[in-house]
């Protein structure tokens, strides 16, 4: 059994990280609401923009521009993997890196690589020895938009440059405070999707200028915004994560606390047995 001494200092010990932990937890909860509300507001906008394209696609040649046409090869793909800077979240990471890994088995032929966002999943790569084109910080909630359409720019310029057949989107989709969603979603060449059931039902609209200009205006915008959406969810994925963690660890270190100072109070009761049957034995000695 080990010594007080040993038992007491693991005690602090365990007692300075739960309050690292709890500290961790906290700031994450504040965070968390700002990010949740950020993602959540996008939604609208992002859904509201996906029919309006859909929308207008039902007027147009849906290969008529660029962004939209499939190329005849589509063996060199790209993907962007969303991932945290920072570690003690959980199995956040674990999970949307594995699903990358998985994506990427599953496709029977082809070249991948990749941008990140985030250092984590750069370092996840890097190890595995992927080709790696860029990297960036995961941006708050704040920094998204510019990031995004950074992003956006760079990707659809190696795209219409034929650089690349097909870009990738890999992130957590925020569902709530305990559950997230690794999802990878094809960016790159956009999809032509059914107008939303109900969208504008029983409306017609007069274009001006012709749907072509805008919708020429539209797809590269749509580019950067499901970009912003995937950040913004990733973000609100992360702090969730985190403060689902941190309070399963602080849980975790009050339980410890409980165990050690339970076997603290038996090798005390032992110690001061064992002295009194010492001070019993040298009376009884003095007696005899």
């Amino acid at each position: 059994m080990p010594s007080l001494k040993a038992i007491r200092k693991r005690i602090g010990s365990v007692k300075s990280t739960q309050q690292i932990t709890k500290a961790m937890k906290m700031v994450a909860a504040a965070k968390l609401r700002r990010a949740q509300d950020a993602a959540v507001q996008a939604r609208p906008y992002s859904e509201k923009l996906e029919g309006m394209v859909a929308h207008l696609l039902q007027r147009v040649d849906p290969e008529s521009h660029p962004l939209m046409k499939v190329p005849d090869s589509q063996d060199r793909s790209l993907i962007v993997v969303v991932t945290s800077d920072r570690g003690l979240c959980g199995g956040y990471n674990a999970n949307l890196l594995r699903e990358v890994d998985e994506f990427v088995a599953a496709q029977e032929t082809g070249d991948f690589r990749y941008t990140t966002v985030g250092s984590k999943g750069h370092d996840h790569l890097k190890r595995h020895e992927r080709q790696i084109d860029g990297t960036n910080a995961m941006p708050t909630a704040q920094d998204a938009g510019p990031v995004a359409r950074d992003l956006a720019r760079t990707l659809q310029r190696s795209y219409l440059a034929g650089e690349i057949d097909r870009v990738f989107v890999a992130y957590s989709a925020f569902k709530s405070t305990m559950t997230q969603v690794p999802t990878v979603e094809q960016l790159l060449p956009l999809q032509h999707h059914d107008e939303p059931e109900g969208h504008d039902a029983g409306h017609e609209y007069v274009f001006e200028p012709n749907p072509n200009e805008i919708i020429g205006y539209l797809l590269p915008r749509l580019v950067e915004v499901r970009i912003l959406h995937a950040l913004l969810e990733a973000g609100a994925s992360e702090l969730a994560s985190r403060m689902t963690a941190m309070d399963s660890a602080t849980r975790n270190a009050s339980e410890m606390i409980d165990r050690l100072t339970l076997q603290m109070n038996r090798a005390r009761q032992a110690q001061i047995t064992t002295e009194l049957m010492e001070i019993i034995s040298g009376a009884e000695a003095l007696n005899q």
